[in-house]
């Protein structure tokens, strides 16, 4: 069987691939350990406790 351009143009689809929610699960958890670096910064230089290099 085989399909005419037009009939290839009408086909929708696509599904969530485990590679694309692994992706997505990935980059929240980035987002996450940023923001932690950066609240654990900012407590340290509010309370002082910087180590000098």
């Amino acid at each position: 069987m085989e399909l005419t351009n037009k009939e290839l143009k009408q086909i929708v689809g696509g599904a969530v691939t485990a590679a694309f929610i692994n992706a997505i699960a990935r980059g929240i958890n980035t987002f996450l350990d940023l923001g932690r670096s950066v609240g654990t910064a900012i407590r340290r230089i509010g309370t002082g406790k910087i180590c000098s290099l």
